[in-house]
């Protein structure tokens, strides 16, 4: 792991309360229909052992991206990752999510499930 994924990573973070029902899911390959809650957040989605999402893929990077929550809502941060991220198919760095939403993380795609707007 790269310094700089390893300082983004384990960055320290105030814990907010994130809504229920929000979820990532695999849509093809070896884990297609896994389906995780996003119950926290800060949520690391890597190949490596310190990810909360672990992922056996080899074109991701050990800690890839994370998935967190903030006062704008929901939202996607690439961790310095060797291939990048891409949502709808554009790369980004951080961005805001939309229910829907596809990621891309190497050859990972992930489709975002978000709870409806209180």
């Amino acid at each position: 792991m790269s310094s700089m994924e390893q300082a983004t990573a384990n960055e320290p973070r105030e814990v907010r309360p994130v809504p229920s029902g929000a979820s990532v899911c695999v849509l093809a390959g070896f884990y297609e229909g896994l389906e995780v809650p996003v119950d926290r957040d800060w949520m690391v989605i890597g190949r490596g052992r310190t990810a909360d999402v672990v992922i056996a893929e080899p074109t991701i990077s050990r800690a890839h991206a994370a998935i967190g929550f903030d006062d704008e809502g929901f939202f996607m941060q690439d961790l310095g990752s060797t291939n990048g991220t891409r949502v709808n198919g554009t790369r980004e760095a951080r961005i805001g999510l939309a229910c829907g939403d596809e990621l891309q993380l190497g050859k990972l795609r992930l489709r975002v499930r978000l709870p409806a707007a209180s």
